[in-house]
């Protein structure tokens, strides 16, 4: 697989993250006892286990146009990926740490989340700076 094609797939999957954390039998509200976020609007746990909020949301929206319009080129799709490594590698620090597991009161990034975070890395990781961020040469054909 190379960069657009991850591109493309992220693109679609963060688009489908981002609509399913509106759904309410897709991502019932969060628990009482969840950790506290000041936007609380939309406070939902996709399958019950991935917390979201309006803003975590929007930014999986956003994340996902990006993707899809990044696979337009290679290496847009190349740089995309990178963003999203550098960026995920940060949510993944941010959310292992108790006092800024939700962004400081704005976007929920804890628990399962961190771990959904770091696979969103590797796959990034590949696309933008291993084997996903070399475009194919065709091999130049012999003239008779």
């Amino acid at each position: 697989m190379n960069a657009p094609t991850i591109s493309r797939i992220l693109g679609l999957l963060f688009l489908v993250a981002g609509i399913a954390g509106f759904i309410p039998w897709i991502a019932p509200a969060a628990p009482f006892d969840a950790p506290v976020v000041t936007w609380d609007t939309a406070y939902r746990l996709i399958g019950g286990i991935f917390p979201v909020n309006i803003a975590h949301d929007a930014l999986h929206i956003l994340f996902g146009l990006i993707g899809l319009l990044a696979a337009v080129r290679f290496s847009s799709a190349v740089a995309y990926a990178r963003v999203v490594t550098w960026v995920y590698l940060v949510l993944i620090v941010l959310g292992l740490i108790p006092i800024t597991s939700t962004l400081f009161g704005v976007a929920p990034i804890y628990g399962w989340d961190v771990a959904l975070h770091a696979v969103v890395l590797l796959v990034a990781l590949y696309a933008g700076y291993g084997r996903g961020s070399q475009e194919e040469v065709e091999p130049a054909t012999l003239a008779p």
